[in-house]
């Protein structure tokens, strides 16, 4: 199945976006070149794998926007942090059936995002 394999994060203020995604996910930002207001992120899958590559950069419109679906390994407890650190609940958890579960948050810079997370399958 494909994959995220980078995305972009528009934000009006850097540091407090990347205070929210690396308190939230764990996420690593590396600041490539000092002269420009870009990070690479680093990420991880829900079992330690290495994930998707992205980056945050400053937003250059109004109507700039992202949208992607973050594994996770318990869609309940990511929706109490989201909330905790400052972001809102947009569809709460929704089950997919024979897929797993989902819902849309709102960060701290009024991007939305989905939360994912598989169905446990029995053996």
């Amino acid at each position: 199945m494909p994959t995220i394999v980078h995305f972009d994060i528009p934000a009006d203020d850097s540091e407090r976006a990347k205070n929210f995604y690396s308190r939230l996910f764990g996420w690593k930002f590396e600041k490539p070149l000092e002269t420009m207001d870009y990070y690479l992120i680093e990420t991880e899958g829900p079992k330690g794998e290495s994930g998707p590559g992205g980056g945050l950069r400053k937003r250059e419109g109004a109507d700039q926007r992202i949208m992607n679906y973050i594994g996770v390994p318990s869609v309940d407890e990511y929706l109490e942090k989201v909330e905790k650190f400052g972001g809102r609940v947009l569809m709460p958890k929704t089950a997919i059936p024979g897929w797993g579960n989902l819902a849309i948050c709102m960060d701290t810079e009024n991007n939305a995002f989905g939360l994912w997370q598989d169905e446990e399958k029995s053996e």
